[in-house]
């Protein structure tokens, strides 16, 4: 059996297969599912890290489909939040704005430089913490629509524009320092 396949991985892809599932449901405006389906791919994000830092080890096929599976979640959330007309466009803009600014950074680092690590920043952390926050009110608000949840979703979402915008700025500042470095 190859070295990538292992538990920890199976979880990964797992979390991958669910996504066109929650994006199916959110559209239909199937809310609680599509938030239960969520929970279980969190729940695979949970296992999957913990397998890998223990019994199945973590492997290069590992290492590249986790932040996939991650980002392919995360987008497809956002991206049928907005097709669904739950969330506006431009808070979907700004959220792949700094996706494509980060990517961009990257493949010019790789191009001109010799950095080949990127590891993620605290305020890159606490910006996808906080994205997963705001899919969470944002889809708990549609599931139950009560203005307690309406108002803490709308005030998340704010939250979450900010942090995004400063983990832009600070992977820019780290790209600076990186040219600069070399």
């Amino acid at each position: 059996m190859p070295a990538w396949v292992n538990l920890a991985n199976f979880f990964t892809l797992s979390r991958l297969a669910l996504v066109p599932f929650i994006v199916r449901d959110i559209v239909a405006g199937s809310h609680l599912r599509a938030l239960v389906l969520f929970f279980l791919a969190a729940v695979t994000d949970v296992l999957d890290g913990a397998l890998a830092r223990g019994t199945s080890g973590t492997t290069a096929a590992g290492a590249y489909l986790d932040p996939i599976a991650d980002k392919c979640l995360m987008s497809g959330v956002f991206l049928a939040l907005a097709a669904a007309g739950i969330v506006p466009w431009w808070f979907v803009a700004v959220v792949f704005g700094r996706d494509l600014f980060i990517l961009t950074g990257v493949l010019a680092l790789l191009a001109l430089t010799r950095v080949r690590d990127f590891p993620p920043s605290r305020w890159g952390k606490l910006s996808t913490f906080v994205q997963i926050v705001t899919a969470v009110s944002w889809m708990v608000r549609d599931a139950w629509p009560l203005p307690a949840l309406v108002a803490i979703s709308t005030a998340i979402l704010w939250l979450c524009v900010a942090f995004t915008l400063a983990s832009g700025l600070d992977y820019a500042r780290r790209g600076a320092l990186y040219f600069r470095a070399r």
